[in-house]
């Protein structure tokens, strides 16, 4: 199977960034190219008027296309022309007949009674009906015959650049009665165009560079504070799962109060947790082998012994051994097992509040029924030191406390006979509540009673087959995960054991 190359969040992220400054980079492309022609188009607006009302006053005071007409009409137009930098006539053949240039414009010359000014501006003024659209733009290093020459009967607009100065150009046609009767060139210079053009350049220049170190700090900030440790608690939880002898020190990240701080402590404790388990497991795996080696020896002996004997009542006695040893086999591989279970599943169940004494109860009346049925004459005596209607409220799982007292009663039953009493007593504390289970048994022989909750304990009466010798073991896990302790002792100035559970109460 080919493996998946892994990719680091840093390297998709940059990836992805770089994607969106392509996608960026192109429309802010488009958008400068676009920006001059945009703006020589505006401005070429104003060109289409002027020629307009040029065009309307030629039809109006019916100038004809020679030099001394076109001198006489340039000298009274004068305010069709202002803020222009140049105004040029030609005739059809392209051949100047009127340029601005080589008249003084200056207000002063102008006669008021000039008899084509007052025919001119008889109070009205002359604006285009309409816009013109449709023209062709380009750089153009034609000249002025050359462009009229080829001209389409759309209007050439053009740009150049003379002694640093930046202009814009618009030829077109004149038409008196829907007939051409020679061409208009309008140039104008249009140096804040430029100006303009450079500030826009400019100014996105320096939005992207700042959008540039911003992903730049935020990429290195990423990748130290977020990234670095979230890699570096990948190599931790590997060099785990891989038994590594590199030791990955990871305390410097429960300093940090943020997600990762919280992210590293509970990658730390649940690594811990595994690692408990996992030590318990392997424990418990040696320990059941050691157990079951012993039965099974003895059941190995007591078949190869009843295949050779005759006699039945060795054969009988074989019989009752073999059968004893597979159910001890029997219950060591159940009672692992669901130990097994409960190691996995009691840090998982939810507590809740529980009263203790209902629980005890519950489990009491449950093998009273069962001792009716085997027919034992043992007693079980519920005492506590509360009025009636009290509670005993703990937090906890009542399965489990109810399997905790269910295995202390099997235990005590195990070791009592007949017309024997069990007594289990309910006291309540500052802040604990303590349940006492007494027996009539022969008590603890051993120094040390508490061997009793390891596991496969194996100072057991004769009639212990039926135990695998794990029960107090998880009564013992039980209380603990309950906050609690468990402690066994002989009874004071009485004959038996007695062991006791002290849990953490709440109001």
């Amino acid at each position: 199977m080919r493996k998946k190359r892994s990719s680091s969040i840093l390297k998709k992220f940059l990836l992805f960034n770089f994607f969106v400054f392509l996608v960026l980079g192109l429309f802010t492309v488009l958008y400068l190219k676009a920006i001059q022609p945009n703006l020589i188009k505006k401005r070429s607006s104003n060109h289409f008027i002027i020629i307009q009302n040029t065009n309307d006053h030629l039809q109006r005071l019916n100038i004809n296309l020679n030099n001394k007409d076109m001198t006489k009409f340039l000298l009274s137009t004068r305010f069709l022309f202002q803020n222009l930098n140049r105004v040029q006539f030609f005739d059809l053949k392209g051949d100047l007949i009127g340029d601005t240039n080589i008249l003084d414009l200056d207000q002063s010359v102008f006669v008021k009674e000039d008899q084509i000014l007052e025919e001119s501006i008889d109070g009205k003024k002359f604006k285009s009906q309409k816009k013109t659209d449709n023209y062709n733009f380009k750089h153009s290093n034609l000249s002025d015959k050359e462009i009229i020459r080829n001209y389409d009967g759309k209007p050439f607009v053009f740009d150049n650049v003379e002694k640093n100065n930046f202009y814009i150009n618009t030829l077109s046609d004149l038409t008196i009665d829907d007939k051409r009767v020679g061409f208009i060139k309008i140039t104008e210079e249009a140096n804040d165009i430029l100006v303009a053009v450079k500030e826009r350049k400019n100014f996105i220049l320096r939005t992207v560079l700042a959008v540039c170190l911003v992903i730049l700090i935020f990429s290195l900030f990423l990748n130290k504070y977020i990234l670095k440790p979230i890699k570096f608690l990948v190599y931790f939880t590997e060099s785990i799962k891989n038994k590594s002898k590199l030791s990955v020190d990871i305390d410097k990240l429960f300093i940090r109060q943020d997600e990762v701080g919280k992210l590293t402590k509970s990658i730390d404790e649940m690594t811990k947790e595994l690692q408990k388990r996992t030590t318990r497991a392997e424990t418990f795996s040696t320990d059941l082998a050691h157990e079951i080696r012993n039965p099974l020896a003895s059941l190995k002996g007591a078949s190869e012994l009843l295949d050779k004997s005759k006699n039945q009542n060795d054969r009988d006695k074989f019989l009752k051994i073999i059968d004893h040893d597979v159910s001890r086999i029997e219950r060591l591989i159940t009672d692992y097992s669901q130990m097994l279970k409960d190691e996995a599943s009691l840090s998982r169940e939810k507590m809740n509040k529980i009263d203790l004494l209902q629980v005890i109860n519950s489990v009491v009346e449950d093998f009273k029924l069962d001792l009716e049925n085997q027919n034992k004459q043992i007693n079980i005596l519920v005492t506590k030191n509360k009025s009636n209607g009290s509670r005993y409220n703990i937090l906890g799982i009542e399965s489990r406390l109810a399997q905790v007292i269910a295995n202390l009663l099997d235990n005590a039953i195990s070791f009592s006979s007949d017309n024997q009493k069990i007594e289990i007593v309910l006291e309540e504390t500052a802040s604990n509540y303590l349940i006492i289970i007494k027996d009539e048994g022969p008590g603890f022989t051993e120094n040390s009673p508490q061997k009793i909750f390891k596991r496969f304990y194996s100072n057991r009466p004769k009639n212990f087959g039926e135990h695998s010798g794990l029960g107090l073991n998880i009564v013992k896990n039980i209380v603990e995960l309950h906050k609690g302790t468990i402690a066994a002792s002989n009874r004071v100035n009485f004959r038996g054991a007695q062991i006791e559970v002290l849990l953490p109460k709440i109001q």
